[in-house]
């Protein structure tokens, strides 16, 4: 009696658990994915070719940009949208990293943009990353600006 309880339940279960998507998951990160490597090769060779940068500053540069570009879009609401479609296609890229700093800090934006935003830039992100962005960015700008 108990086994046939185990497989009513089994069948049950089978029923109306919701089916797999798994390959076309799978389908749409790999093609979001890839998209945001392309990206970043596009920035890279900008960075070579335009700019004349060396292999090391053409590193940074692509990091830069494409860390900056992530920021951007969670700030404006596209990413979340991408990582709706593309599930790990979009978090695996260091675009996802940009996304998981900024995301919960633009909760707070009803509470203003220093108390809000950039209070919790810094306890959600940790003050390590956030100066390190930040001042990263601010030497940037006096080495471009005072070469």
């Amino acid at each position: 009696m108990n086994q046939q309880k185990g497989r009513d339940y089994r069948e049950l279960v089978k029923q109306r658990s919701p089916k797999s998507k798994t390959v076309l998951m799978c389908f749409k990160a790999f093609l979001v994915g890839g998209l945001i490597c392309s990206i970043g090769q596009v920035v890279q060779f900008i960075g070579t070719s335009a700019l004349n940068l060396s292999e090391e500053d053409v590193a940074a540069f692509t990091a830069i940009v494409m860390v900056f570009l992530g920021a951007t879009l969670t700030g404006i609401g596209i990413y979340d949208k991408i990582g709706s479609f593309a599930g790990a296609g979009s978090v695996v890229p260091i675009t996802g990293f940009a996304n998981s700093i900024v995301a919960p800090a633009m909760e707070h934006k009803p509470e203003g943009y220093v108390m809000g935003v950039g209070a919790k830039l810094f306890s959600l992100a940790g003050p390590v990353l956030v100066y390190g962005i930040s001042s990263s960015i601010l030497v940037g700008l006096l080495a471009l600006i005072f070469p």
